[in-house]
């Protein structure tokens, strides 16, 4: 049987190792933090997520072992962070550098790492390409590269990873279907073999298009609130339509997709991107025009004190506790900017503090507000 190395522990690395060793394989997973691989060797879960504890259950019976080491194996699946360069907009890909680096200490003749991380078009070719070629000449080692975004959301990544249809990009057609076969295991969904670049360019088409449509439902929003009109009632009857589907205004896109990936491609194609940019803005800039709304309805109601304002929801999506990229968040640096604070914070699924003015009894902080804001971002 072969053996499987899950690189990075996080969102997505995790729950995909997870159900590999729950569905037969033999896997190890490896992470970089001491008290994260502590922490699942104990048995504990780092996050919370729907069926993960009985995933977990399952994988342990099927042999799963967590280390901090990288270990000679058949297979390494590459599911760390890809975030973006602030000023330049383009992927900071040395999450990704790293991890395929101290992969290729390991790796023997013959093993195949595939790239799960979402990654821009044309990062293999610009930065893990050269590197693998350096290596050959070195070691004349043939060490074959592919690449299987991840689609899944956290609050439904068992049913999505089992469910969701899949692409694998690679050099070879072989290496291709080895890979697929392999994640056939689990996935009972189609599986599409293509090559890596058109791999790279799908995931990031696919975020952007719902960051789009979200950033349009975002500027009806407006619209219908100039003019005094129900933007949900609109959309639900406009949806009706069997070629139109809008998804929700929210007070902006949190997570670590929608919220990202599309400046992969304003980075790279600046001279291009015009909806694309467009809709970055508008969807950044809807935690500030729900910073205004929050002062008119203060000045309406006559609430003299940001203090008695309630927050509900501090994650960037109900029923998960990841914060990443949250609008809340978000809310609150623009607020701290404007020197405005003391306001209140309440999410049930985080149990540790880590904003001020955040409650974790929910009756308590309904006593302590006259105004509270359900605040659950249109997400990843």
């Amino acid at each position: 049987m072969s053996l499987i190395n899950v690189i990075g522990l996080g969102y997505i690395g995790l729950p995909t190792a997870l159900i590999f060793a729950a569905s037969g394989a033999k896997v190890i997973g490896t992470d970089y933090n001491v008290k994260l691989i502590d922490s699942l060797n104990s048995g504990n879960l780092p996050f919370q997520e729907e069926g993960m504890e009985n995933l977990f259950q399952e994988a342990l019976a099927g042999g799963i072992k967590f280390t901090t080491q990288y270990i000679k194996a058949d297979i390494y699946i590459i599911a760390v962070p890809t975030p973006y360069i602030k000023k330049s907009k383009k992927i900071d890909p040395h999450y990704v550098i790293e991890a395929i680096k101290s992969t290729l200490k390991v790796a023997e003749d013959g093993a195949i790492i595939v790239i799960e991380s979402t990654i821009s078009p044309g990062t293999v070719d610009k930065f893990i390409r050269p590197i693998l070629s350096d290596m050959r000449k070195e070691s004349g080692k043939d060490i074959h590269l592919a690449h299987a975004p991840e689609r899944i959301m956290p609050g439904k990544m068992i049913f999505e990873l089992e469910n969701n249809s899949r692409t694998i990009g690679a050099d070879h057609r072989e290496i291709g279907e080895i890979i697929k076969e392999k994640y056939s295991i689990f996935c009972k969904s189609e599986i599409i073999v293509t090559d890596i670049r058109t791999a790279e360019m799908t995931k990031v088409v696919e975020n952007t298009y719902r960051d789009i449509n979200i950033a349009f439902a975002n500027e009806l929003a407006k619209i219908c609130r100039r003019d005094n009109m129900d933007v949900y009632e609109i959309i639900r009857i406009a949806n009706m339509h069997p070629r139109v589907n809008i998804l929700q205004p929210g007070p902006g896109v949190g997570g670590h997709c929608i919220s990202v990936d599309p400046w992969f491609l304003v980075g790279d194609y600046p001279d291009l991107v015009n909806i694309i940019l467009a809709a970055r803005h508008i969807n950044d800039d809807m935690p500030e025009y729900v910073l205004k709304r929050i002062r008119q309805i203060m000045k309406q109601t006559g609430i003299q004190s940001v203090s008695r304002i309630g927050l509900y929801g501090l994650t960037y999506k109900e029923n998960i506790d990841d914060i990443r990229e949250s609008p809340t968040l978000q809310l609150l640096e623009r607020m701290d900017e404007h020197l405005a604070f003391g306001i209140k914070s309440y999410d049930p699924f985080i149990n540790k503090k880590i904003v001020e003015g955040q409650y974790f009894e929910f009756d308590k902080f309904l006593d302590d507000i006259d105004f509270i804001l359900n605040y659950e971002s249109t997400t990843s």
